[in-house]
């Protein structure tokens, strides 16, 4: 076999393997999946994660983001009122959503898409709403649940 033949072959190989990847690679991820499975803690009433209010979220706007779901304190006092849940995917493209305290708001670093506080679309491209979770207090434990 020639040099030319053997490069020949060797590029149609090659391009062969590139696209079954790319073909793999634009199958559904879970990467971009906006609504997050249920945790495997073998919690099975739903429960997706609690936070100590003695040591987390002390401050009005401090957020904390497990299992998919941001949480903020939105005001002062422990009771769910206080609080806001909802998925941490933009509702657009799956990018991680941040609290704007200022604007009392969920924004995607992204494309700018804006959420209020209960995940509704205030600003696109986003067309759907953030998912919201329950949010339940009991003593000093807030728990997030689906």
């Amino acid at each position: 076999m020639e040099r030319k033949e053997f490069l020949s072959k060797l590029g149609i190989g090659f391009a062969a393997v590139c696209v079954g990847c790319g073909v793999a690679a634009c199958g559904s991820s879970k990467s971009n999946d906006p609504t997050p499975d249920k945790p495997d803690d073998g919690d099975d009433d739903g429960n997706l994660f609690s936070v100590n209010l003695n040591s987390e979220l002390t401050a009005v706007g401090q957020s904390k983001v497990s299992n998919g779901v941001i949480l903020v304190r939105t005001a002062a006092g422990n009771d769910e009122s206080s609080f806001t849940a909802v998925q941490v995917a933009c509702t657009h493209q799956g990018t991680a959503i941040n609290y704007n305290n200022a604007q009392g708001r969920f924004i995607c670093p992204n494309h700018g898409s804006q959420f209020s506080n209960a995940g509704a679309v205030l600003v696109g491209p986003a067309t759907t709403a953030l998912k919201q979770y329950n949010i339940d207090i009991n003593g000093n434990t807030l728990t997030v649940s689906a």
